[in-house]
């Protein structure tokens, strides 16, 4: 029964006119967002919202469920962060830590690293209430394809989840006999609707998991230049969001903000939560945010504490690193599921570049603070002069995992193949929402006609 599942799963990506998104309602659902949401995603975001949906067995996920209740159970061992910045692969590549420190990559890395511990210390002195948090919006990315699904990475500020429960909810009468949304029973919601209140919640935990029972009363939405950036669009319905429940929302750029004695301030207005969307994890960029959310003075999620823990690409070499694990007090069964559900990450070290070169084409290289794929190359796409820079350190190389493919008809053309991931997002280690992006190239984009994002079915 499983094999029949998988087969008509198959079948229906393969086919390029199953699965076809109802665009006038996509079109009706963002209208219904108002004037400013309908501008943010007419100009440079054709390919925001794939055409076709995913089509997924409850066997994959299943498993990806399995890989990350086991991640957690990892992560939540005493261990694991008492040795989150030493890698402890045993294995032919990985031996030892020391990196030329003229590298450019890797000064770069253990600036990042050194500001990140020193909050953490202080953070752990002083004030325990940004470790109560448990940072939202965790994003566990898979490739799916016929050996099963395989966890690639893992982020702390995953984008995506507000425009997702809109795609979702704007496709909530559109049906195929046998197929449904991901089981409620994964985590995962039924509509949109059901996750703007989910999301909310979330929210809402956060801050009384920091402060109690004390008032929330404003949050501010921080990136660069957020008017800039490509999901720009969801900042502006979770400032809705936000606003419908009450709050006083902001969307800001780091240097808005403002310390003042009795805290952090925007506009004036004193800011209570912060929904963190900044790619500088550190939080460098922005010495007024480190400030506060050193001293504790404003709830920050998701914050450098969660990216340590989780996000760092590293922890992907010592969740693939079973005598680590075991040091860590690891369950065999959650030994297996790891090994099962993660390609075998190493942390790349300059002393063994002959090797790195002859094996190049088995590897995806990685750099441990990298977001979004930036700076991420396949090794069989590697230039010299690349590989030469990632030598320098500051990466991780993971074994190729092949991305699956969905079949998509852009414009009445023929039929394409599109690569795919999928996209769990997590709170708490319970799965939200499952999403998919279909894109071609190395690595995801929204560059692709015909890709994006895309919802997810399971084949019943």
């Amino acid at each position: 029964m499983v094999e029949d599942f998988a087969m008509r799963a198959a079948s229906l990506n393969a086919d390029a006119q199953s699965g076809k998104l109802d665009r006038a309602l996509l079109e009706a659902a963002i209208r219904a967002q108002g004037a400013a949401f309908r501008e943010a995603v007419s100009v440079g975001h054709e390919h925001l919202f794939a055409d076709v949906a995913l089509f997924v067995t409850a066997a994959q996920v299943g498993q990806m469920q399995a890989v990350i209740e086991a991640v957690e159970r990892i992560v939540a061992l005493p261990g694991w962060c008492a040795e989150r910045n030493t890698n402890s692969a045993t294995n032919k590549i990985s031996t030892n830590p020391v990196i030329p420190a003229q590298a450019g990559i890797q000064s770069k890395n253990n600036a990042f690293i050194e500001t990140l511990d020193s909050g953490l210390r202080r953070n752990d002195e002083n004030n325990k209430v940004q470790h109560a948090a448990k940072g939202v919006f965790y994003g566990y990315d898979f490739h799916l394809n016929e050996q099963g699904a395989h966890l690639i990475e893992i982020n702390t500020n995953a984008g995506g989840g507000f425009l997702n429960a809109l795609l979702l909810d704007s496709q909530s009468n559109v049906s195929l006999p046998g197929i449904s949304p991901v089981h409620a029973s994964t985590g995962s919601a039924r509509t949109g609707k059901y996750l703007e209140r989910l999301f909310l919640a979330m929210f809402q935990n956060e801050w009384r998991l920091a402060r109690g029972d004390a008032p929330l009363n404003t949050i501010a939405i921080v990136d660069e230049r957020p008017e800039g950036q490509y999901l720009y669009p969801e900042f502006l319905l979770a400032k809705k969001l936000y606003e419908s429940a009450g709050f006083e929302a902001h969307i800001v750029d780091p240097s808005a903000l403002q310390t003042s004695e009795d805290g952090l301030y925007c506009n004036g207005q004193r800011v209570d939560l912060i929904y963190n969307r900044l790619t500088d994890f550190s939080l460098q960029c922005c010495p007024a945010l480190l400030h506060a959310y050193l001293d504790g003075s404003v709830v920050v999620t998701p914050n450098p504490a969660h990216f340590a823990r989780y996000a760092d690409k590293r922890n992907l070499a010592r969740l693939t690193d079973a005598q680590a694990l075991r040091r860590f007090g690891a369950s065999e069964a959650d030994i297996t599921i790891l090994h099962e559900g993660i390609p075998q990450t190493r942390i790349v070290r300059a002393e063994d570049a002959g090797q790195w070169w002859a094996e190049r084409k088995q590897w995806f290289f990685k750099p441990y603070s990298g977001y979004g794929s930036k700076g991420a190359y396949r090794g069989e796409k590697l230039t010299r002069r690349v590989f030469d820079e990632i030598m320098q350190g500051g990466y991780v190389a993971q074994k190729m995992a092949a991305p699956g493919e969905r079949s998509v008809c852009v414009n009445d053309a023929e039929a394409v193949s599109l690569k795919f991931d999928v996209r769990c997002y997590v709170y708490d280690g319970q799965i939200q929402l499952v999403a998919a992006r279909l894109y071609q190239g190395q690595t995801t984009n929204f560059r692709t006609p015909g890709g994006g994002f895309a919802p997810v079915r399971v084949v019943e």
